[in-house]
């Protein structure tokens, strides 16, 4: 039994499927939903001083906790309950340091087949943070 269940969120289906995934097969467990906000190092410097009066790191924070309402909306039609992060950085190595920071059991995260080839490929964040994370890591697709 996983007792605190990290997810990577990000609006796309199969993350979808993988929080719908963490509900059904993790029902008494503390679920997180870990949206992050992608910025390469020194990346949103170069937008600092926008001249529509928000800056591009706010916008897009904004977007991030509009996508964590969708996931809270989702865990509310299961009838569970969800935690939500919100950080920025590089996905891949956010969401590896979660799951050493949060003390999580178990990350949850959707990957995809590519068409075309004829074994399932893993995204690059997800292989990633199968090869990284300290626990268990359950690919869903």
């Amino acid at each position: 039994m996983s007792d605190r269940t990290l997810v990577p969120y990000d609006g796309s289906p199969p993350s979808v499927k993988a929080l719908e995934y963490a509900f059904d097969t993790f029902p008494g467990a503390d679920i997180t939903a870990l949206y992050v906000v992608p910025a390469p190092e020194g990346y949103w410097s170069a937008f600092q001083g926008s001249k529509e009066g928000r800056s591009a790191p706010d916008r897009a924070t904004d977007r991030g906790r509009e996508i964590l309402d969708e996931a809270t909306e989702i865990a509310d039609e299961h009838d569970h309950a969800l935690d939500t992060e919100l950080v920025v950085g590089k996905p891949e190595r956010a969401i590896v340091e979660q799951t050493v920071d949060g003390a999580y059991d178990t990350v949850v995260i959707g990957s995809h087949g590519r068409e075309g080839i004829s074994r399932v490929l893993l995204g690059s964040v997800a292989e990633t943070v199968v090869r990284r994370a300290p626990v268990p890591v359950l690919v869903v697709r």
